[in-house]
């Protein structure tokens, strides 16, 4: 579909409107908690107290009291008094884990969201100089929390009713918000679009072709149907039904079993990485990249650290023709300073970047 040239990068054919200004899909939404117990002890006072501070404007509210005492159920019923989104912050997964859970529980119906890390296990790399030693980067991602992750980002900019669970990885850089959001797909039922566009726009948001083994991230053709297993979904799939240039209709379905479980008018795509990049700002950042290789490079030779420079040469290279060629590449979180367009000492984009001006912290 595409060649290593730079020009035959893939590319969005049609760029989403600014993602801070557009219509959200399953916008309108209140946040409704569901619950047989009711406020007692000094709980009905902490909520009416917190309530009216985060309605006169206080930026800082502190609830105090011991384990037991019903903080989470207090910190549920400020959040459905205020109908605003919020993010709980817990300092660890476990912690995590578990206020997920009670949060699930109390508001069912509503964007319940889980943000930690997805990693399973992390090695950095590193190299030994003295024994010329090159020790490869080794992670293991957690499929099921990078789906989550998704499905949090996702419902941050598709809906009002949100609650995000995280824990301190939301402070850690994630792809900007802007060019996630411009990286989607807006698909309507009874319109006219080239299925080939379609699927070109989908090998751009980081989708990958695989028409034997069906699974999340990937999409498959079968004549003028399209089916796509979006990144935020975990046992539901897409299926475009074409008829010539005709979108006839937009289906919901059970991949392992195949049965259809909705039907909708309008979908919305997102990309299947959070560090998805638009070519433009990729090959503004690709020149950013090699000005900076080219003055260390010079530092370490400068320094007689020549195995040094001739490694970070070769791996920065092999990255650089990986990002023109496919658009991505590993360990492309490293140069998220260069594909959002920040000045050196400034702070990466992260979670709250997504977040409303109007959320919760808790």
């Amino acid at each position: 579909m595409h060649n290593n040239s730079p020009e035959q990068m893939p590319v969005l054919n049609h760029v989403a409107p600014d993602v801070r200004q557009r219509e959200k899909l399953e916008g309108g939404r209140t946040l409704v908690m569901q619950t047989e117990f009711q406020p007692a002890g000094d709980q009905p006072t902490a909520i009416a107290e917190l309530t009216t501070g985060v309605k006169e404007g206080e930026q800082n509210q502190v609830l105090l009291g011991a384990t037991g005492t019903g903080k989470t159920f207090t910190m549920a019923k400020v959040i459905e008094e205020t109908q605003r989104p919020a993010i709980i912050l817990a300092p660890n997964k476990t912690l995590a884990a578990q206020l997920y859970g009670e949060f699930k529980g109390f508001f069912p119906d509503n964007a319940v969201e889980y943000f930690v890390s997805y990693y399973d296990y992390y090695q950095p790399e590193a190299y030994v100089a003295r024994s010329d030693t090159y020790i490869e980067k080794e992670a293991q991602i957690n499929e099921q929390i990078d789906r989550m992750r998704h499905s949090a980002t996702r419902a941050l900019l598709e809906r009002d009713d949100v609650i995000i669970v995280a824990s301190v990885s939301c402070i850690y850089g994630i792809g900007s918000v802007e060019t996630y959001g411009a990286m989607t797909q807006d698909l309507h039922a009874g319109r006219d679009y080239d299925q080939r566009k379609v699927i070109a726009d989908l090998v751009a948001q980081q989708y990958r072709r695989n028409d034997q083994a069906f699974h999340r991230g990937t999409f498959r053709v079968r004549g003028d149907v399209l089916e796509v297993w979006p990144a935020h979904l975990e046992d539901r799939a897409w299926r475009l039904n074409f008829f010539g240039e005709e979108l006839e209709n937009i289906t919901e379905f059970d991949p392992l079993t195949g049965e259809k479980t909705d039907t909708f008018d309008r979908v919305r795509i997102y990309a299947n990485s959070h560090y998805v990049t638009p070519r433009p700002t990729l090959q503004q950042a690709v020149k950013g990249i090699k000005i900076e290789l080219k003055q260390r490079l010079t530092q370490l030779v400068d320094d007689g650290k020549l195995l040094e420079a001739q490694r970070l040469e070769q791996r920065t290279n092999f990255d650089l023709e990986m990002m023109e060629a496919t658009g991505s590449c590993n360990g492309i979180e490293n140069y998220s300073r260069y594909l959002t367009g920040r000045a050196p000492g400034a702070p990466p984009p992260t979670l709250f970047e997504f977040i409303p001006d109007n959320a919760l912290v808790f």
